[in-house]
This record gives C-alpha cells, structure tokens and sequence, in this order.
C-alpha cells in the first residue's frame, strides 16, 4: 500500500481563508486546497423509524475486495483548511476545561503506548499532511447490522459495530507501509452493542469533558474522541485504514474522526445530514454548515457545535448539534448535554477504550509500553535522562541518541525497537 496519493488525489485551488474566532484557540489553519475524497458506503436513512441490515453469524470478514472496488477519489471539495498543513491537536488538549478547537478530554494516560515512530506526514512546524499519510491496506468487508429506534422518550441502539464499508487488514502485515509507524496488531471483531439515549436530549447548565468513548455513528460504529491513549492527536499520529477506522485491543473497530466512507452533502449545496449521535444524545453532523460551508473551529463553539434549525427526527427543530470539521478535535471537544452514563456504562463493558483506556499499549513491539527503566539501565544512564532526551510518547529515538552520546543502533536495540 503506497502512502502518497493514497487516500486523496489534489487539486491545487485557492480558497478563502478560515476566520478567526475564539480566545486561546488554534493557530490559525493555511488557506488552500480542494480535495477529492472516497465515495460515500451506502447511505443510512437517518430519519428512518427503525434501520436494520442483515443479522451477522460469524464475525469473521464476509469477503476481500479487489482494489478496484476500494472507496476512490471521485468528486473535488473545496475546503478552507489546508489538509497538507493541517495544526496537530496535541497542543490543545485540556484536562480542566473546555475551548474553542481543543477537546476537553476526561481522561488520558500517558503510560498508554500508541504508535511509536512519527511519520513523515508529521511536519517539522507542529502540523501534519493528511494527503500523504500512511494507509493500513486490505480491503475486508464485513456483515454490517445496526438498529435504531425511537422508544417513547429514548433512542435505542442495537449494533455488532461492524462497519458496511470495506476496512483495512488487522493486525497490520510487516509488508504494509503502515506497519514501521504503527503496528496495531489488534484484529476487528463483532460487539453486543445495546444501549439508549435521550432521543431529546437537553443543555446542561455547564459544558463536561467528553469520554473516550464520544458517539456512535449510524452505521453502528463507535466514534472514539480524538486522541490515543497518551493524549496525542490519535487522526495525525496513529494509523488507520482508507475509511479512517481500526480496532483496539477487544476488537471494537471505530474511528476517531468523520469517516470519509460515510455518506455527507455535496459541498456548497445543504447543510449536512445527521451522521450520528453523542453521548448526551445531541447529533453529530457532517462537515457542512446551512448553506453547504464547510465547518470550520471558527465556526463552532467550545464543544464542537452551534445552534440553529435542524432536522431531527424528522421534524425541524431548532437545537444544539455537533459537527465534524477537518480539524482538531474532528467532531465532539466537550459534552454540551448530560452524558447518559447508563449507556456510557453499557458501552465500557465491551471493553478497551470503551472501558479502562483507548488503544491498545502495543509500542513498537506490540505487546506493552517501552520498558524505559532496564533501557536505561542496560545502556548505562539515569532513567531521569533517557526519559528527557526521549521526550513525550511516542520519542524521537534518533534525537535522544544524539543528545546521549549514543549509537542510535544500540538506543533502539535497548529499547527493543526494529
């Protein structure tokens, strides 16, 4: 699977520039660039009564596709965000309040690893290149079943969190491009998803951090929030598929941004359609505002989301909602409603990030976090030390070796690195 060009072909335009908006808020994001973006899986009719697809038997993949059934690039975007230089989130990312572009998260754990070695999409000046990142190959379908319905006052979601558009091959082969960046070697698998929401979910008097877990999506998979385990921007920095998705340690395959294999508006056209639901029970909409703008932080407030007429339930209706946006944090920055937490519960009893933490800790090796105290100790430094030349998750061996007086060879050798 090559990197370049493998997700989106460009087509060099000049656009208008974002506006400003906000205190504390983000460097403000370059200024050009359309881009053409896979064809959307088939559509979920969201304000349909109830929406059920095939029952699943074995979750095991039904099929693979050959590549010219992968999702390609068809159709230009125009967008005011430059997705070559796109601001990584890891620098806005807060722990005791909400802001414009960050995401409040209400938790992270830095002892979690992730991907290990940054990628050459990540940019020198804090920002990284969405068009030439790294895809995890393969082309898997899956038999996709989702329910959802409305219960009187409650939205009930039934799903086995198998996604109806093609994924990636996990765990990641040593022969794809992706596998010296992250080697996720976590396999997808189905859930027994069945939880409920407020179906007219209500603001809360003060906004709340938002769990890893953020939403679900219509097809039935979960919207994890934006950042990995350690608190990293987890759309920059892990490796996912061509839809943007893979699985963490107990299977469950999700994505941490809006899928470009779900269906949204044509751009400059309509507002976006609903594309899923938080925890609160607020919508999450697509990338596209009431004339068809594409969102972007400028436009949205501390959580992700704006007010205005909507469609919801298939009813206009003037509320909050969410939306997905190019940038950091991608589609939930706080929880703007009361987070239902009997279906926060049901959710984490499936396990991994759903549970006690995000991604699986793999590291480099794929079975735990790097062991800092027996490197230092075997190369002959204080653990303080290589911990400081290493720098935050996931290090940047080649500058600690430097700084150490070392043999880059011998720092990844002890750190059980290839």
């Amino acid at each position: 699977m090559h990197m370049k060009n493998a997700l989106f072909a460009i087509v060099l335009l000049v656009v208008t520039a974002c506006r400003g908006s906000g205190t504390a808020e983000p460097p403000a994001a370059p200024t050009d660039l359309p881009q053409t973006l896979p064809p959307p899986a088939e559509s979920v009719d969201a304000n349909a009564e109830e929406v059920v697809a095939e029952a699943i038997e074995s979750p095991e993949p039904t099929g693979e596709q050959s590549p010219s059934e992968v999702p390609l690039p068809t159709t230009a975007t125009l967008v005011p965000v430059d997705l070559t230089k796109l601001p990584i989130g890891t620098d806005f990312v807060s722990t005791t309040g909400p802001n414009v572009g960050w995401i409040w998260a209400c938790r992270v754990d830095p002892n979690i690893a992730s991907a290990t070695v940054m990628g050459p999409w990540i940019l020198d000046d804090r920002t990284w290149d969405l068009t030439s990142k790294a895809i995890v190959g393969g082309e898997n379908t899956w038999p996709n079943s989702v329910s959802i319905t409305v219960e009187d006052i409650r939205r009930v979601i039934v799903s086995n969190a198998l996604p109806n558009h093609p994924t990636g091959t996990y765990p990641v082969s040593s022969n794809d491009d992706a596998y010296q960046y992250d080697r996720n070697p976590n396999t997808i698998s189905a859930q027994n998803v069945n939880f409920d929401l407020p179906a007219n979910p209500e603001v809360a008097a003060q906004p709340s951090c938002v769990e890893p877990t953020a939403g679900i999506f219509l097809n039935g998979v979960f919207l994890f929030n934006a950042l990995d385990g350690p608190g990293r921007d987890a759309v920059a920095i892990e490796t996912q598929d061509l839809c943007q998705g893979h699985p963490e340690m107990t299977g469950v395959y999700h994505y941490h941004s809006l899928s470009t294999c779900l269906p949204d508006a044509e751009p400059g056209t309509v507002h976006s359609p609903l594309m899923g639901y938080a925890f609160d029970g607020f919508g999450i909409y697509g990338r596209y505002g009431e004339s068809g703008e594409t969102m972007t932080n400028a436009d949205l407030d501390e959580c992700h989301g704006h007010v205005h007429e909507i469609e919801w339930d298939g009813s206009a209706s003037e509320m909050f909602h969410y939306h997905a946006t190019w940038e950091f944090p991608y589609a939930v920055g706080c929880t703007r409603g009361t987070l239902d937490t009997d279906a926060l519960n049901a959710v984490r009893s499936l396990g991994g990030q759903t549970g006690q933490g995000q991604d699986q800790p793999q590291g480099d090796q794929g079975d735990g976090p790097l062991d800092i105290t027996a490197a230092a100790e075997l190369l002959g430094v204080t653990e303080a030390a290589l911990k400081a030349a290493l720098g935050p998750p996931p290090g940047d061996v080649a500058a600690a070796a430097q700084q150490l007086g070392l043999a880059e060879d011998a720092l990844r050798a002890a750190l059980g690195l290839p």
